[in-house]
């Protein structure tokens, strides 16, 4: 590292302090309150954004926001954004999955990778650059639920309004390890797939299971759909690389010897730019009525708040300013020219970066094991995302 800006100690001791509190997916409050006390020890003004959801998760919960205020209005406005929840907690860890253990410059813990390190940077940074003469403003956003089906606290933050003078995007997810090829930090990633969930109903008819030929089977036919799915011609970016498709679920019949008359599969698409919501849905259409089943087959996508809440593809220029900054810095900070490349999967980033149309660039601490057991963090990572956002921030707003 050839330029500090935050405090290696203080960043690690945030990061612990962080991974040491529980917070899986809908369960942030105890987190969301430490993230406010923390900003609001140190002057900077946190407020809670309530974000609720009633009708399919009955979710209550709270991002935490603050502002850094610069001197000219006319002045860009960056967003640093990272969310502060986990996966559920997993089962398999062979030690507390909230310890935050520190050894050979690994910190282990739930979410110590995703995202909780990328979380301690841009609050770091945060602090950090309150210090400075800005003359545009900096917002921080914590949210809640990106793990979760929905996506609810970035999307709330969209809905209320908080992006519409921003100008730019930081997310600080661990990009490397989800990149669509591979790259090892520093590394940005200027843009991301979007995704679909298929959700689709077979309905057969109902039979006396030793004499399967008089019923038609919803199970078996739902097999073959999946199949078909699975196999099915994707979209293809020169950036984002090429869509896919994964079944995910089929559900359907007992053990009651009676042929299945219901099935129901779920299937992920991941798609890239020039690929609709129309065209996956008559991509389906057209692989699942070529099969010529018997069975009855409704396409539908899954179940949600509102039809808004999907996660397009997004491409972030690589001339933008935003991106410069981001590259300066990492030269400034880590002494190396900072890979390019694309995120694989979907995020928060994809809210940002297709529905509020925003440059966003995904640049955080890259670790092991995320969504797993034994999952961690590179310290010294976290460190030096959190000193590149000062001196981008610096470059962009000084």
């Amino acid at each position: 590292m050839t330029e500090t800006h935050v405090d290696p100690d203080e960043t690690i001791d945030l990061l612990q302090n962080l991974v040491q509190i529980p917070s899986p997916y809908f369960e942030e409050h105890e987190c969301a309150e430490f993230v406010y006390e923390w900003l609001d020890e140190r002057g900077l003004d946190p407020e809670y954004h309530h974000v609720s959801e009633p009708d399919i998760t009955e979710y209550e919960g709270d991002n935490v926001v603050a502002r850094l205020e610069g001197s000219d209005p006319d002045a860009p406005t960056l967003l640093l954004n990272a969310h502060m929840d986990t996966v559920k907690l997993v089962e398999d860890w062979e030690e507390d999955p909230c310890s935050g253990r520190i050894e050979d410059g690994k910190l282990y813990g739930q979410g110590s990778c995703d995202m909780k390190g990328g979380l301690a940077s841009v609050m770091v940074a945060f602090a950090e650059l309150a210090e400075y003469d800005l003359t545009g403003d900096v917002l921080l956003t914590a949210v809640v639920d990106e793990e979760g089906p929905y996506g609810l606290g970035t999307d709330r933050l969209i809905r209320d309004g908080y992006t519409d003078d921003v100008d730019m995007a930081v997310v600080t997810e661990p990009g490397p390890i989800l990149a669509q090829e591979d790259l090892s930090n520093p590394a940005l990633l200027l843009g991301a797939r979007g995704r679909y969930l298929y959700d689709i109903t077979v309905r057969g008819q109902a039979a006396h299971g030793s004499q399967p030929y008089k019923g038609t089977n919803a199970v078996v036919d739902a097999g073959k759909v999946a199949d078909a799915l699975d196999n099915l011609d994707v979209g293809s970016h020169e950036k984002l690389g090429d869509g896919s498709t994964c079944p995910l679920l089929l559900d359907g019949g007992s053990q009651t010897l009676s042929v299945p008359e219901r099935a129901h599969l779920m299937v992920d698409r991941h798609v890239v730019l020039g690929e609709t919501e129309e065209d996956v849905r008559t991509d389906a259409r057209d692989a699942i009525d070529a099969l010529e089943l018997d069975s009855e087959v409704d396409v539908n996508f899954r179940e949600a708040p509102d039809p808004g809440i999907k996660y397009g593809p997004y491409v972030t220029d690589e001339d933008h300013p935003l991106v410069g900054a981001l590259q300066q810095a990492s030269r400034d900070v880590t002494g190396e020219e900072p890979a390019l490349g694309y995120f694989a999967s979907v995020g928060d980033f994809n809210y940002l970066g297709d529905r509020a149309d925003l440059p966003t660039v995904i640049v955080g601490p890259d670790g092991e094991n995320i969504h797993s057991a034994g999952e961690f963090v590179y310290t010294d990572e976290v460190v030096e995302v959190a000193d590149m956002l000062v001196v981008a921030a610096e470059n962009l707003l000084c």
